[in-house]
């Protein structure tokens, strides 16, 4: 097997990794400037496509769109803008989805939506509105020619009742037009592999993203994980014990850890990467530049921090 430094010299030059990011809108002029920092930081590495999340019952809605707007504005990106349907009625979400298509923006990412009573509370579909995320990507596809994103669960949602019920939701998605799927994160690349193959059995065949997390703060993240269904191996514990306090040498193990499981899964045939960014860039470039990403000055990016 070839170290990583001939990996990624291979990688150099023949630009097999693709990536994409994602990062949540601001809540303050604070977040707003870190944002715009991280988005500048990163767009030189020509990402597929960056993704901004959305809060259910438009709690960050109108920062949602704000910001994917003035993506398409001010760079050469191209943004796609979560949508979900939670605590809203379909003519609502609609509108929202047409306010996007108006905007300029072509990819959605369809999500049913976390329950909005918080975690651990029952979904229950808002009256009038999508009943799940496979409702909502056939809605989408009626209003205009969106490219549709969905998630997929490789260790199970945490709502599902079984991985085959986790599987035939994952399959009404694609049924009703969804595009592309993106997992959620995860850091046994085994999940990862074997839920690409139970798809692939089920007769899904569109691709599958493997999500990437870079672990800026392990127990935040530990947290994060616990809350998504995605298990934390015993090693990767291991990795950061006694870090706490030394983020300079966290930070150093995380860009190690998020490298060798992108390259393994090279390895295995894998070629794009979906990198939740948690609005921080130093980190994920990091990790970019060790898997051969360098990056190209003529990407367009306003060069300024806040609207």
């Amino acid at each position: 097997m070839a170290n990583l430094p001939e990996r990624k010299s291979r990688l150099i030059g023949s630009g097999e990794i693709e990536v994409s990011f994602e990062f949540f809108p601001p809540k303050t002029e604070k977040m707003e400037a870190a944002l715009w920092s991280a988005i500048e930081r990163l767009a030189p590495l020509y990402p597929e496509f960056v993704s901004v999340t959305y809060g259910a019952g438009g709690s960050t809605r109108e920062r949602t769109h704000a910001t994917v707007a003035r993506l398409v504005r001010e760079t050469d990106l191209k943004p796609a803008a979560h949508l979900t349907c939670v605590a809203a009625t379909r003519e609502e979400v609609d509108a929202v989805a047409r306010s996007y298509w108006e905007a300029g923006v072509r990819h959605v990412v369809a999500l049913r939506g976390d329950p909005a009573g918080g975690p651990g509370s029952r979904y229950e579909p808002h009256p009038g509105g999508y009943e799940n995320a496979a409702a909502l990507v056939a809605g989408l596809k009626k209003i205009a020619p969106f490219e549709v994103s969905v998630a997929g669960y490789p260790e199970r949602h945490p709502e599902s009742p079984s991985l085959e019920a986790d599987m035939d939701n994952l399959k009404a998605k694609v049924d009703a037009g969804a595009d592309r799927i993106i997992t959620q994160f995860g850091f046994d690349n085994v999940h990862y592999l074997r839920f690409l193959e139970r798809a692939r059995a089920a007769g899904i065949w569109v691709p599958i993203t493997p999500g990437i997390v870079p672990i800026h703060n392990f127990k935040q993240v530990a947290g994060f994980a616990a809350r998504a269904g995605a298990s934390v191996p015993s090693w990767l514990s291991r990795d950061f014990e006694g870090l706490e306090d030394d983020p300079a040498t966290s930070h150093l193990v995380a860009a190690s850890v998020a490298t060798e499981q992108v390259m393994d899964l090279v390895d295995e045939g894998v070629k794009k990467f979906h990198f939740y960014t948690l609005n921080r860039a130093d980190l994920v470039y990091a990790i970019c530049h060790l898997l051969g990403l360098r990056p190209r000055l003529s990407q367009r990016v306003t060069q300024r921090a806040a609207g």
